[in-house]
């Protein structure tokens, strides 16, 4: 089935907008070598249907569609219908798309150690080439065709939508139909080769020749001076590909010219060339390679908690999510001018990884952070430290890295510590010149150096710990006055908190519509999770309410201009940008909102990464680019987009508050439904270890609690979210009945209770 068929309810024979400049065939992505497939390829338009809805969603104040989806409760069905696919990946104007086919493309390896990357093989989504390390790195290119000049996945209305193995291995699976009418099925990987350990690129080509038909494959490496050995393309002493039977060199190209029948090709490309000898390249050495990945990421995977929800996208993603951040690790992006650390996006993909129980992996970003020295905003650099540093230990209280770590935390809140008042205006954002008092930079520094004081007295440090305190509540009262001062209340009873304050900054009537808008509302999230607004309170409230009213939110995804990728070139553009949905997520649980987390969820899985391979930039578009009709991504792969999303599903399972925890209270109510279940294994909290399941029957729940030890919870709390908002009528602790519990908020109190226990949750009808 073609990628566009998923959607075709948009393409049913309305008539296409005029404006050439918005709708366009999206084959003119294709890249070089088509001009086989032109005659007989379907161009892919989008009509101006489409394009009507699009521009009422992204003009209006709410969130149109995300509403709806909440009346009749999120769903990833319910998200799926709205936009076409992400498929197209790109960098810089001047760079223009990432790949030669437009396509975006996934990073395959595995890691030489905690700190992540090693080796990579780019292997671009369509099929059509693997590069190695970096988008303009030396590739092999793969076409097709009767005369092998058709460029496999070409024509995108032939292509099928790309998969991964079991649905999260990160084992691309392709099909695709070439102008001669013969059907290709492609599988590929990277793993180590046999003997040398070398990361490589394993290619799995299944073709079925029509009769009467001929057919010719030809891989063509980017390398110049290539010579064949044996089954074996060099270049020097090195070895540039291997080949299986039936290949031939060609001067430029290794071709393979096939008769009618079933064929299968193999090839494997080192991702840096290396001296080898032979290799047996034959099924049977393809399977014991596409064995040892999957072995791979099975044991790291285990090496963390568990999140298991009864939705297989859901969890698909969630663990495709984890291997891709555990390949980046603190690299915002791979393959592009994206591979760097980012303050503070590194270090929340660290906080991230540590609540899914990567301790290791936690540490050696914040520990990485400290040998970044201070570039645009030294204040928000500092507190961003901190804060990961003081997470790290209130998830793991390892004391020996609070010892080791103090020096480099010390000249950090030392910056902080020094400045009374409001710290030091600086530039709130990297894209914008301007330099405030951002409300985002005071906040996380108050947040930050009242966490690492906590840590600093848990370890004996109670020196530290004081000046920490100290400079913590004095910041926190100048930064009441500031925002009291600034902060505006409409007459729709919203409350529009600045992102610069005293700098008389007026609210944004539509928050995209303008570039300072469209960056408020990026960077104000910080503040609102930092803690500093009372959850539920009338600031967080009145916050919360500007933001829904005033175009901050689209199918539960965080709006931005998304100027990286539209240039100007489309007045009006609209975007998305989830890389700031991870606070969202925050600030959403904080305050009690499980719908909007449930949306924000579904949201990011249908609209914000790739069908099939969950592949997300920094940005995507929303309203359509001139002559696309996929949608664009800024510089995927992004690790705290990624982080986003599964900080979201962590919300909705485990929420830390303050005080304690509330267990499950965001789970989408399909997931209690009858024959369903649910389990959490060992998540990292401040509280120590927890662990549960839920399993479902026709009237009840049964619950298995393993509650944490380590430090006392003044709240504890699990609620369950029937389907038809069925009412507790009755609970069984341990065969016991136990009355602590709210039929019309749906929750049981556990408050203290530890150690291991079940409950039998008997419901009636509300």
């Amino acid at each position: 089935m073609a990628a566009v068929d998923r959607r075709l309810h948009y393409c049913s024979g309305l008539a296409v907008l005029a404006i050439a400049a918005l709708l366009g065939a999206a084959a003119a992505h294709a890249g070089a070598g088509r001009s086989a497939a032109a005659a007989s390829c379907r161009p892919l338009r989008l009509t101006s249907s489409y394009a009507a809805r699009v521009g009422r969603a992204t003009r209006a104040g709410p969130d149109l569609w995300g509403n709806d989806l909440i009346r009749d409760g999120p769903s990833y069905q319910g998200a799926g219908r709205f936009l076409e696919p992400l498929l197209l990946g790109r960098g810089p104007l001047q760079a223009g798309p990432l790949t030669d086919s437009g396509v975006y493309y996934l990073p395959f390896g595995e890691p030489d150690g905690i700190d992540g990357r090693g080796p990579i093989a780019l292997h671009v989504a369509d099929g059509s080439e693997i590069v190695s390390d970096r988008f303009d790195g030396p590739r092999l290119t793969l076409a097709v065709g009767g005369d092998g000049t058709e460029r496999f996945g070409s024509c995108l209305s032939r292509l099928s939508t790309p998969r991964l193995l079991g649905g999260y291995y990160p084992i691309l699976d392709t099909e695709y139909v070439d102008a001669n009418g013969v059907r290709f099925r492609q599988e590929s990987f990277a793993a180590r080769l046999p003997r040398t350990g070398t990361i490589a690129s394993f290619v799995r080509l299944d073709v079925d020749v029509p009769a009467g038909t001929t057919e010719r494959v030809r891989l063509t490496p980017s390398e110049p001076g290539l010579q064949e050995i044996g089954a074996r393309l060099v270049r020097g002493a090195d070895t540039v590909l291997f080949f299986g039977a039936g290949g031939r060199f060609a001067g430029s190209s290794l071709e393979y010219d096939l008769g009618p029948g079933p064929r299968t090709i193999f090839v494997v490309r080192p991702v840096r060339p290396a001296p080898a000898g032979p290799l047996d390249l034959d099924e049977r050495t393809y399977e014991h390679a596409r064995r040892s990945v999957t072995s791979y990421w099975d044991g790291r995977l285990s090496a963390g908690a568990t999140f298991v929800v009864p939705e297989r996208r859901v969890l698909d993603a969630e663990r495709n999510l984890l291997i891709q951040n555990l390949l980046m690790t603190w690299r915002y992006s791979l393959g592009n001018a994206y591979e760097t650390f980012e303050f503070p996006e590194s270090l929340e993909n660290a906080g991230v990884l540590g609540e899914y129980g990567f301790a290791a992996a936690d540490r050696a970003i914040v520990e990485e952070s400290f040998r970044r020295e201070p570039h645009l905003y030294p204040n928000w650099e500092a507190a961003t430290r901190l804060l990961a540093a003081a997470r790290y230990f209130r998830l793991f209280a390892d004391r020996a890295f609070v010892a080791a770590a103090t020096p480099a935390l010390q000249r950090n809140a030392a910056l902080l510590e020094a400045q009374h008042g409001l710290l030091r205006k600086e530039r709130y954002t990297a894209d914008l010149p301007d330099v405030a008092y951002g409300l985002q930079t005071q906040a996380v520094a108050w947040q930050g150096l009242g966490g690492i004081a906590g840590a600093w007295a848990a370890t004996g440090r109670g020196d530290l710990a004081a000046a920490s305190r100290l400079a913590a509540a004095r910041l926190h009262a100048s930064l009441r006055v500031a925002v009291t001062a600034s902060e505006r209340r409409l007459p729709d009873g919203s409350l529009f908190l600045p992102a610069r304050l005293l700098d008389d900054e007026h609210p944004y009537e539509a928050i995209t519509a303008s570039r300072h808008g469209s960056y408020w509302n990026l960077v104000v999230q910080d503040a609102l999770a930092s803690g500093f607004f009372p959850p539920r309170g009338p600031e967080a409230d009145g916050a919360l309410a500007y933001m829904l009213a005033h175009g901050s939110r689209l199918l539960g995804l965080v709006r931005g201009d998304a100027a990286s990728l539209y240039h100007g070139r489309v007045p009006g553009a609209s975007g998305t940008d989830e890389v700031y949905g991870l606070n969202v997520a925050r600030f959403l649980a904080d305050n009690d909102r499980p719908d909007q987390l449930a949306l924000s969820l579904y949201g990011a899985l249908a609209a914000g990464m790739t069908d099939g391979t969950f592949v997300s930039g920094e940005s995507a578009t929303v309203t359509p680019l001139p002559g696309d009709y996929y949608r664009s991504m800024y510089l995927p792969p992004n690790s705290t987009s990624n982080a986003a999303f599964l900080e979201c599903l962590r919300l909705m399972l485990v929420h830390e508050t303050p005080n304690g925890l509330q267990l499950a209270f965001a789970t989408p109510r399909a997931w209690l439904a009858p024959g369903k279940r649910i389990i959490v294994r060992r998540a990292p909290t401040s509280f120590g270890p927890v662990s549960f399941s839920l399993d479902s029957g026709a009237n009840s729940v049964r619950v298995g609690l393993q509650l944490p030890r380590r430090a006392p919870m003044r709240s504890l709390s699990l609620e369950l979210r029937r389907p038809g908002r069925q009412r507790i009528a009755r609970v069984e602790l341990d065969g016991r009945a136990y009355r602590r519990f709210d039929p019309a908020a749906e929750t049981i109190d556990l408050t203290g209770l530890t150690g291991t226990m079940t409950l039998v949750v008997r419901f009636g009808t509300a």
